[in-house]
Formats: structure tokens, sequence, C-alpha cells
């Protein structure tokens, strides 16, 4: 968080992956658990432990001091936005996000990381009338946090759906996939004349794939357990016609291989979606490659170079054309 609240700090860090790799968007460096930090959880790490909250929301009296927080209480997450933005000086586009509705309240009823979500589900399952006024709080606090990020100067904008996965068919629906939406009924879609996309991304969430066609969203984020041809099917659309773009989806632990094995991996991932659409007069089927989840604190640096060399290449040479990929 020392970093993250530091201005400087967190433009650097933005700004490092793209000075050592070619990368074609920067991404925002702060943390999911910045919104129910400004709630008054009082969100800590310590060396080689989860982030923790000091306040956890598991009762009636916890829910009712719950409220959307003062967005003067990230204003250094604004001001990273804002000088991120500055820095990069049109150099690439800039990506802000946030944790989704439910994932926020996974932590929040957890109070930190957890293993089997016992707690949150339970309160999901005992009083699924307090699980809904906690997501309702998380929703409004998200979208106004992300148009914050927007106003800021944020170019598009990623919902972290990280935990919706681990809910019950049917649970997913109500108590993540609703909020997610209520969240997008919300956003700014143009800031200053510009478009701004929004990409929602749910681990664990290709079981309810044609059900997330339905957001209003421009981007679907997959991770590895999907396979992207059958994904560009069901939700990528026709020529001419609505869809999805894709983001996603190669397995991070492929980062650890050695070269030629991960020069296959992304080969295999570019194939799994075919040759996406280029025609900028009509809309059509595109894939944002990209890992299918985080990349892990012990990935060789060398690797990721050798990954973005070879998505660029590859991508060139399957679209017979020298741009960059998508």
């Amino acid at each position: 968080m020392g970093l993250a609240t530091n201005v400087d700090f967190a433009t650097q860090v933005t700004l490092q992956p793209l000075d050592r790799y070619p990368l074609d968007a920067a991404i925002l460096f702060s943390d999911i658990l910045t919104v129910p930090d400004a709630m008054g959880l009082g969100l800590s790490f310590a060396q080689g432990e989860d982030p923790r909250f000091s306040v956890v929301v598991r009762d009636e009296a916890a829910v009712a001091k719950l409220a959307v927080p003062d967005m003067h209480k990230l204003q250094y997450v604004f001001d990273a936005v804002t000088s991120i933005r500055r820095a990069l000086d049109g150099r690439v586009p800039l990506i802000g996000f946030s944790g989704s509705p439910w994932t926020l309240a996974c932590y929040m009823v957890e109070g930190k990381g957890s293993d089997d979500y016992r707690l949150v589900k339970s309160l999901m399952y005992q009083r699924p009338d307090l699980m809904h006024k906690i997501l309702t709080i998380n929703a409004d606090a998200v979208a106004l946090y992300l148009n914050t990020q927007i106003e800021a100067g944020a170019q598009a904008v990623m919902i972290f759906d990280s935990w919706g996965g681990v809910l019950a068919d049917g649970a997913f629906q109500e108590f993540s996939l609703a909020y997610t939406r209520r969240v997008l009924a919300q956003l700014k879609r143009k800031h200053l004349d510009a478009t701004i996309p929004c990409i929602v991304f749910t681990k664990g969430g290709g079981l309810w794939l044609e059900e997330m066609s339905g957001l209003d969203c421009e981007v679907l984020g997959l991770d590895w357990t999907v396979n992207l041809g059958r994904a560009r099917q069901m939700v990528g659309g026709n020529v001419g016609g609505p869809g999805k773009a894709l983001q996603g989806n190669i397995d991070p632990n492929v980062l650890f291989a050695n070269g030629p094995q991960i020069e296959r991996q992304v080969s295999q991932v570019l194939r799994s979606f075919g040759t996406p659409h280029t025609d900028a007069a009509t809309t059509g089927p595109t894939h944002i490659f990209n890992l299918g989840h985080g990349i892990s604190q012990y990935t060789p640096p060398e690797n990721v170079a050798v990954l973005v060399e070879a998505v660029h290449r590859l991508s060139r040479l399957s679209r017979g054309k020298s741009a960059i990929a998508n």
C-alpha cells in the first residue's frame, strides 16, 4: 500500500513493464481492496501473508455501517491515473480496474483470502438478505470508483470477478453476475468524446460464458480452462454483427517452461482463436492475448520477453500483415 498510495511510486511501477517489454497497454498499479479499505475496514499487508482487514462484515450491525465511500479517500488512486496518463503521453492506452462486488464481498466477510470461502458462503446461504445489501453497496461503490478513474484519465476499465467461479450454478447468477450488471449499468461509456471500453473477467466462469454474453461490456476475459475457439463461437459474434472481444488465456505457469515450449503454447492459444477480424469498417471477432490470470512473482522476467515477442511475431504471421497483436 506504500507503493499504491504514493503517486510517483504508483506511476513508476505501472511504467516499469512497459520500459522492459513492448506491451500494448498499461494497467494501473493498485490493489483490488482499496474500495473496502475506504469503507473503513482497515486493510493491511504483513510480510509473507495475504491482505487482511481489521474489521470484518459478518452480521447485521456490520452491514448497517457499510456505505459507498467518499471518493476523496481514494484520491491517491485518481491522482496516480492522471500522473500515469501524463507519463505515457499517448504511448499506449491506460486500463483502470476494480474488483467485482462479489470478489470484494469475499474479502470483506472472510477478512482475508480463503481456500474454502466458508464464512462468506455461510452468510450467503444463511442470510441472503444481508449478502444482497453488501453487494448492492459494493456495486454502487465500484461503479463510482471506476467512473472517477475514467474522469481521471483511464481509457478502458476492467472488472476482476476473481472469485465468481467458486459459486454454485444459480448462486453465481444471483450473487455475482447480477451485481456485475449493476456496475455496468452505471458506467460512463464516453468521456471527452472518447469511447471507454469495459472488460469483465470471471476466473472459473467458463460454465456461464453464454450468459455473460449479454453483459453490457465490450470484452470478456477468459482463464486457461476455456477453449478460445468455442468461446468465439458462443460470444465472439459474426462479421458485421454484435459480439464480444475475448481476452486471454494462456496458463501463467507456461512462463516457467523454456523458450521453445513457451512459443509452442502461444501458438496453440492463437490457433485456438483463429484469425481475428481486422476490417476496421465492420465489427467482428477479435482477441486480446493475455495470461489466464495473474502473473506469479516467481516468473523469470526473460520468459515474459519470450512470450511477448512470440505473440507479436506469430500474430503478424497469422494475419499476413505487420500489425502488432490485438
